[in-house]
């Protein structure tokens, strides 16, 4: 009798196995040169694919450009997170002053960022309208899962610095005003460049209805939630179980309520976190509340930076060299430029604007939206677009990532 091999090499252990050493390895790789935090990320995303290229017999996950869906489910979730997270990460809102850089940026630099990169996007890169203006709207947005290193701290840290301050709310607040854009992108591609036949629809719908849903359905939960939280009832407070779970479950509450009456989610995860922080604002639950969602938000990054590593070789077997050239400029010329000019008239001094204008990390956002995209409507240059945005998201990790330690402690110093 032929007995079976007492080791078997099943593929998907293999690659558990394999998923648990690159996080180990890209956490603790670093700190054998550095004492900052490691800078984890874009070694996420190398690991992963060396590893594919590199270890036979690992499962293949799903082409991003035939299966949308898995993909942008993680993502979502992963974004919608982060978003919170971003929200209770401010201490105080006010003087209202300090949020000038921050309305700047979302009112100038991400518009300008759009037009400069739809412009560029047709004109050398070949791409169609409507994919030119979705490419746009998926690299605008900052990333708020990957700009954890120049964002503000966790609750009741204080001293939140005005480039940190913009950063955070920035990435907290772009990624929910991109989506007009984003719709913008589909409607081109399945009416045309006829702004008569849906120009006003767009603004009253997409832009107007859907902004202001997401912020009042935020704002409303976040009061509710406070309510539950700390006010009722009195002799036993829900805050004083120490039970993190319960701001996960408000994120997917608020999110999903808001995408039901068709307002924006993510702006409304985003006015949750800001809206909560102020409600019993010394109590330590807030930093419970948000320790919990960054866990998460960490444990999903690790797997889907991971991910996309895995699947980077495929989408990226498709680059020429205008995209290299595209991304180049995305990243050293057009963000800062459009970041400078937006910050003209503030009070940040010239290595603050600086560091704000060129921190824009591209990331996991990036990759929700063109998923969204793809789910919803079939592009000419889907292909394009996938390996333009993973090669941004690639080189931003790594170029933003390695730099950002050295470009914060400088700013400190002064």
């Amino acid at each position: 009798m032929q007995h079976e091999p007492f080791f078997t090499l099943n593929s998907y252990h293999v690659a558990l196995a394999v998923v648990g050493a690159i996080v180990i390895l890209a956490r603790w790789l670093p700190r054998l040169i550095s004492k900052r935090e490691p800078v984890a990320a874009p070694l996420m995303i190398l690991f992963g694919a060396g590893a594919t290229l590199l270890i036979p017999g690992l499962p293949v996950l799903p082409d991003p450009r035939q299966a949308p869906l898995p993909w942008e489910l993680v993502s979502e979730l992963t974004v919608i997170v982060a978003l919170f997270a971003a929200g209770m990460r401010i201490d105080s809102l006010r003087p209202w002053k300090k949020w000038q850089p921050t309305l700047r940026m979302l009112a100038i630099a991400m518009p300008l960022t759009i037009l400069a990169v739809a412009l560029l996007g047709v004109g050398f890169a070949g791409l169609t309208v409507a994919g030119a203006i979705l490419l746009g709207a998926v690299l605008a947005p900052t990333d708020p899962v990957l700009a954890s290193d120049v964002q503000v701290g966790p609750p009741h840290e204080g001293l939140e610095h005005p480039v940190r301050f913009t950063l955070t709310t920035e990435a907290g607040l772009n990624d929910g005003l991109a989506f007009p854009f984003v719709y913008l992108g589909l409607i081109v591609a399945a009416e045309g460049l006829n702004p008569t036949a849906w120009a006003l629809d767009w603004i009253l719908w997409d832009v107007l209805y859907r902004i202001v849903l997401g912020a009042v359905m935020g704002w409303l939960s976040g009061k509710a939630l406070g309510y539950i939280l700390f006010i009722v009832p009195r002799g036993s407070l829900l805050a004083e179980t120490s039970s993190g779970v319960i701001a996960f479950a408000a994120v997917l509450l608020c999110y999903g309520a808001t995408e039901l009456v068709e307002g924006y989610g993510f702006i409304a995860v985003a006015i949750l976190g800001l809206t909560l922080r102020r409600i019993e604002e010394e109590h330590h639950f807030h930093r419970r509340l948000h320790d919990f969602c960054e866990s998460i938000e960490d444990a999903l990054t690790a797997l889907l930076l991971v991910a996309l590593g895995s699947v980077l070789p495929i989408l990226l077997a498709d680059l020429s060299w205008t995209h290299f050239v595209v991304a180049v400029v995305l990243l050293a010329i057009i963000r800062p430029v459009s970041g400078w000019i937006a910050l003209l008239e503030t009070d940040l001094d010239h290595r603050s604007r600086a560091v704000v204008s060129i921190y824009g990390v591209r990331g996991i956002g990036s990759i929700y939206y063109l998923c969204y995209a793809g789910n919803h409507l079939e592009f000419v240059n889907e292909n394009q677009l996938w390996s333009l945005v993973g090669l941004v998201i690639l080189v931003s990790t790594i170029v933003h990532g390695f730099s950002v330690g050295w470009a914060m402690d400088r700013l400190s110093k002064d």
